[in-house]
């Protein structure tokens, strides 16, 4: 799987996304450089999508286009 492009630092997107999703904890968006699979595998057990859509969720609150869903 390819990097995650984010177009925001993860701090703000972490918060963007705990904002749509207020299930989320700080340990579900913990996020090392590199460790995208661990990221991705976590997040989409919470938002029960698979991990290509979580990656393009995560990708579009970064670029600031909140996809829905």
């Amino acid at each position: 799987m390819d990097k995650l492009k984010l177009n925001a630092p993860w701090e703000q997107v972490k918060e963007r996304l705990k904002e749509n999703d207020i299930h989320l904890t700080d340990e579900d968006l913990q996020y090392e450089p590199g460790k995208e699979e661990l990221l991705l595998e976590r997040l989409s057990g919470k938002l029960g999508k698979g991990k290509e859509e979580t990656k393009a969720y995560i990708e579009s609150i970064s670029a600031n286009e909140d996809a829905a869903g």
